[in-house]
């Protein structure tokens, strides 16, 4: 009781204790970094939230000097498109993240594996591929000739499901982490590779399965490239590549000469500065949800990695 008495007794001198210099500096630090961050979020929100004219004739401001939510208006008009483009993205990113993490794991978890028979093999197709590649063309050919998958769902997903550098971060993160005598010990006990794999080496290997995970999520989401070659079926566009489409018609109309003795009006009418802005911040929302999901096992993986041999 007094030595409980005690410990809590030093956690609220600790917790009362000023910070020293090293703390006080890398506290400003990622305080600044913060605002840094944050700022330009603020700017894209002030500039949605904005009358267009405000913004062409003062410039950009943090806070909207005339409050206008037309930019809003014009891009939800067509909101069953938007809502289209948003089904397709989630699914893209769940699926896309959930497989290419599993495909990640499998192949990192093979090559971290002394006893494996042709680790040299598939280690060298990893190093190989992350230094060279075939180029636009045969990887075109290849997934619209061979595997037959231009506009289909899955072109946007399994071009990106395997990526040379997170095999490589996840076959160091097993080597340093998943110890061969963890394994050998369970072999012993009678589990198969894959009970050992599913069971003991994915519960070790959260916190690095949550960042591969976090990195797959951001790119399948941001991703419009995939849909650019090979998607031709407006039911199939990702929200990504909707935003890209609607930018290049935007600055079609703001930069033609031909519509010129119509600007004014088409001004008036066709947000520009402000339309960019709302989408970005239209496009932006649920991902910005997916790393406080991915925190979490980020915080578990750092004592469910007590491993002693």
């Amino acid at each position: 009781m007094n030595a409980t008495h005690t410990a809590v007794k030093r956690t609220a001198n600790l917790s009362k204790s000023k910070p020293s210099m090293s703390g006080w500096i890398l506290n400003s630090f990622f305080m600044l970094f913060s605002v840094a961050c944050i700022i330009p979020i603020l700017l894209v929100l002030s500039i949605s939230f904005s009358d267009e004219e405000t913004v062409a004739v003062n410039g950009y401001s943090l806070f909207p000097e005339k409050f206008s939510a037309y930019a809003y208006k014009f891009v939800l008009a067509d909101y069953q498109t938007i809502l289209q483009a948003y089904g397709v993205t989630v699914f893209v990113t769940v699926v896309g993240t959930l497989l290419g993490t599993l495909i990640t794991a499998f192949y990192g978890y093979v090559l971290s594996r002394r006893d494996f028979k042709y680790r040299n093999v598939f280690a060298f197709i990893v190093f190989f591929t992350m230094l060279f590649n075939g180029g636009l063309v045969p990887w075109y050919i290849t997934w619209t000739k061979l595997m037959h998958l231009n506009n289909t769902i899955w072109v946007l997903i399994l071009p990106s499901a395997l990526n040379a550098f997170y095999v490589i971060v996840m076959k160091s993160f097993f080597t340093s982490n998943i110890p061969d005598s963890l394994v050998e010990s369970a072999k012993i006990d009678g589990a198969g590779e894959f009970r050992i794999f599913f069971s003991i080496v994915v519960h070790l290997a959260k916190p690095g399965l949550a960042t591969i995970g976090l990195f797959l999520a951001i790119g399948y989401w941001n991703d419009w490239y995939n849909a650019l070659i090979f998607v031709n079926d407006r039911s199939l566009m990702p929200v990504q590549y909707l935003l890209y489409q609607v930018q290049a018609k935007l600055d079609f109309l703001n930069s033609t000469q031909n519509l010129a003795q119509y600007k004014n009006e088409l001004t008036q009418m066709v947000p520009s500065e402000s339309a960019r802005m709302a989408l970005a911040m239209i496009t932006i929302g649920p991902i910005v949800f997916a790393y406080p999901f991915f925190q979490r096992f980020f915080v578990k993986g750092l004592t469910v990695g007590a491993v002693k041999e």
